[in-house]
C-alpha cells in the first residue's frame, strides 16, 4: 500500500510513518499543506492520511483542489477536534473518512484496509441521466442546460443515486455515502432530502427521475429518457 501522509505533528508522523512502513508500506510524509497538496499531485498513492489542521493550506483546502483536479485517491482525515460539524464539511469536500485523535494504530490499519476494499473504478468526470448532468469536478449540477443550485449534501445524496443508477440504494446506504458513517441520528432525514431534490431537479421540469420503492429505498433509472412514476408513488 502507497501512503501519502500529511501531517505537521512530527513525532505523530514519524510514528505512523514506522508502523506502517513495519508493515511493509511504503510513505510518503509531508508536514505542511502545501507541500501535502504537491505530492498528491505529483505521484499516484492508495490513500492520502490527511490532517486537517496544518500549516499554509487547512487539510479541508488540499482536499478541495484534489478533488478539484480530479484526484479520487481515498482520503482519510485527521482532526484533534471531536465535533460533527468538522467531520461534516470534511465528507462534503470528498474525504471518504475520518480519525479523531488520539487514535490507536491498531485502528488507523484497519481503517486504511477497509478504504481500500472500498475503492471502486475510476469515477466519471460527469454523470449524465436524461438532460440532467452533474459533474463531481465542478460541483455543478444542470437539467435541460439550466443549473440548478443544491446544498453539499443535497449535492451528496443525488451524486450517489446517479453514480448507482438503475439499483435500488437503501436509506442506509444513502446515510453512509452522503452523511457520516458513524451517523447515528433519524434514517428518514434521507426522505426529506430526497424531498429537497425532487422539488429542484424534477417539479419545475416536469420530470420524476427518483423512484421511491416502498419498504426499500431510492432508484434513478438507467436510460436516458427513462424519467418513470415512483414504484408505490409518491415521495418519501
Amino acid at each position: 500500500m502507497r501512503v501519502l501522509l500529511v501531517e505537521d505533528e512530527r513525532a505523530l508522523a514519524e510514528t505512523v510513518r514506522e508502523g506502517l512502513a513495519g508493515e511493509g508500506h511504503s510513505v510518503r510524509v509531508a508536514h505542511d499543506g502545501p507541500s501535502g497538496l504537491a505530492a498528491a499531485l505529483g505521484a499516484e498513492h492508495d490513500v492520502i492520511v490527511l490532517d486537517i489542521m496544518l500549516p499554509g493550506l487547512s487539510g479541508y483546502r488540499v482536499l478541495q483542489a484534489l478533488r478539484a483536479r480530479q484526484v479520487w485517491t481515498p482520503v482519510l482525515m485527521l482532526t484533534a477536534k471531536d465535533g460533527e460539524y468538522d467531520e461534516a464539511d470534511a465528507f462534503d469536500l470528498g474525504a471518504d473518512d475520518y480519525l479523531t485523535k488520539p487514535f490507536s494504530f491498531v485502528v488507523l490499519t484497519a481503517r486504511l484496509r477497509a478504504l481500500l476494499r472500498r475503492v471502486a473504478a475510476p469515477r466519471p468526470v460527469v454523470l449524465t441521466i436524461g438532460d440532467l448532468r452533474l459533474d463531481p469536478a465542478e460541483h455543478r449540477v444542470e437539467r435541460a442546460g439550466q443549473q440548478i443550485v443544491l446544498t453539499p449534501r443535497e449535492f451528496g445524496v443525488l451524486e450517489f443515486l446517479m453514480r448507482n443508477a438503475g439499483r435500488v440504494v437503501t436509506k442506509h446506504e444513502i446515510l453512509r455515502a452522503a452523511w457520516d458513517p458513524h451517523y447515528e441520528g433519524d434514517v428518514n432525514v434521507v426522505e426529506v432530502y430526497v424531498g429537497y431534490l425532487r422539488r429542484k431537479i424534477d417539479a419545475q421540469f416536469g420530470r420524476d427521475s427518483i423512484d421511491t420503492v416502498r419498504g426499500v429505498g431510492y432508484r434513478m433509472p438507467v436510460l436516458p429518457d427513462a424519467y418513470a412514476d415512483p414504484v408505490g408513488g409518491g415521495a418519501g
